[in-house]
């Protein structure tokens, strides 16, 4: 083991010592260890006296560990220059031959630069927190509790691994250190929207949430690395001196797949989209199952803690709550209010929506996206057992009509959207990475296109017409 893990090593001195011979690298990241704590400390000390006299003691509370995760976000992002340059970088200026020619594995070089490019920023991360919380100690200041400040370690490792991992995917797949450096837009924006997710979380001070966004972050870094692995390949590296953007090819190779060789709409049917189907089954049956624990979970958990909610409520609100959801329907004001095409709209929106951030994070936000809305059918019926209502037939009326075709819908959406990340992250022999996006880009819409949809408007007319109806037969008229 150790045998095959020293080359891993050898590669990462050898980038490490490039590293600081280099100035440009060495001191921007040396005043922003020493400076930046410096500047997030007096921002926290004059925040506290301004917040105090308003009496906002919760975002006093909250202000520190605010602090350190921006603290420990702002080195990573002025070290991705490094992991931008490791591999387009020693193509420009000639060096990559020589380690490209040697008899390691591609897997060694790839690590060896992994290596490096991940530890410089969390070394940079963990001082700065180092300094932050010196100077914290020296006032009168609220320290996060041992397990936020676990949290935080741990987030911003995840966060360095996720922001290098992509950065040397880009590295490989570049052709200048140019075009690197711009595409480092693709990586800084979407992980700084994540970060303002992760400071609302630490503002409302949930803990328990704060463990799933580490969660999705680590997944996400792991299938990166995984992404950039699968894709690696020397004589690519070495052999392509030009991108080009080939609009006529994509939409060549993009047809031939939505297409399949078809040449009407029931062949297309059969034969494209059915292969399509089959190809996201294995995906759909880890689905069904993840969603089974997920119901679980949430009617567990809605079954155990809300009795405790529900103490803390007065009983007219408790009385309220149990009418609101015992009353039929008002079908009038449903009718004024809701109608097909707005549900239609509004299904297939989220199905987009749900598609595109599941690339962004190679299907990791939309499983998740998946968890969250399947878990509001256990919620239901653990809602429902507490409050001693009727569970069954508030989902025989208001969820199954139009379930029967949205839940399918929803379900095969969500499967392609893991398949495709699946795609991505599997060696692709004799393909790029572009050509793997155009194809599994194309297999996406055939389901969109030819499954998705259909379905979509046949639920969107239920719920909006006859659903109503029916869980106003179950529940009694109004």
């Amino acid at each position: 083991m150790f045998t095959s893990l020293k080359p891993v090593f050898v590669v990462a001195g050898r980038e490490l010592k490039d590293q600081f011979r280099d100035w440009r690298v060495i001191a921007p990241m040396t005043i922003l260890v020493l400076c930046f704590p410096l500047l997030a400390n007096e921002f926290a000390r004059r925040s506290v006296k301004f917040i105090s006299q308003y009496g906002g003691d919760l975002i006093i509370d909250r202000l520190v560990p605010f602090s350190l995760l921006i603290i420990g976000f702002f080195p990573i992002t002025v070290s991705l220059v490094v992991a931008l340059e490791s591999f387009v970088g020693e193509k420009e200026r000639g060096t990559i031959e020589p380690i490209l020619n040697s008899p390691l594995a591609d897997w060694q070089i790839y690590f060896g630069k992994l290596l490096v490019g991940v530890a410089t920023p969390l070394v940079a991360s963990y001082l700065s927190f180092g300094i932050y919380l010196l100077l914290v100690i020296r006032q009168d200041l609220t320290l996060p509790t041992p397990l936020v400040f676990f949290q935080l370690v741990l987030l911003t490792s995840a966060h360095a691994f996720l922001m290098v991992s992509a950065a040397i995917v880009i590295s490989v797949q570049s052709t200048s250190v140019k075009a690197a450096n711009l595409l480092a837009s693709f990586i800084v924006i979407p992980t700084a929207i994540l970060l303002e997710g992760e400071a609302s979380l630490l503002f409302w001070g949930n803990e328990y949430i704060l463990w799933w966004a580490i969660l999705g972050v680590v997944i996400t870094a792991l299938l990166l690395i995984r992404l950039g692995l699968a894709h690696f390949q020397r004589e690519y590296l070495l052999g392509r001196e030009i991108d080009a953007l080939n609009l006529r090819w994509m939409w060549r190779t993009f047809w031939q797949n939505f297409r399949g060789g078809a040449n009407s709409i029931g062949e297309w049917y059969r034969i494209s989209v059915g292969a399509a189907l089959r190809k996201i089954f294995p995906s759909a049956l880890v689905l069904i199952g993840v969603g089974a624990l997920t119901i679980l979970a949430t009617y567990s958990w809605v079954a155990l803690n809300g009795p405790k909610l529900l103490d803390t409520a007065s009983p007219a609100e408790v009385e309220k709550i149990t009418a609101d959801l015992l009353a039929t329907p008002d079908l009038r004001a449903i009718r004024e209010r809701v109608n097909a095409p707005y549900l239609f709209m509004n299904n297939t929106r989220a199905m987009v929506v749900i598609f595109l951030v599941g690339m962004v994070s190679l299907s990791v936000l939309g499983v998740m996206a998946y968890m969250l809305n399947i878990s509001l059918i256990g919620g239901l019926f653990g809602a429902a057992q507490v409050l001693g209502l009727p569970a069954w037939k508030l989902f025989l009326g208001g969820v199954l009509p139009h379930g029967i075709f949205e839940l399918p819908a929803f379900l095969i959406g969500c499967a392609a959207v893991l398949y495709c990340g699946a795609s991505f992250v599997t060696p692709q022999v004799g393909r790029s990475f572009g050509e793997t996006t155009v194809q599994v880009f194309a297999e996406w819409c055939k389901l969109f296109i030819g499954v998705i949809v259909p379905l979509m408007a046949l639920a969107a007319v239920i719920e909006a017409y006859a659903t109503p109806y029916i869980l106003t037969a179950l529940m009694g008229t109004r």
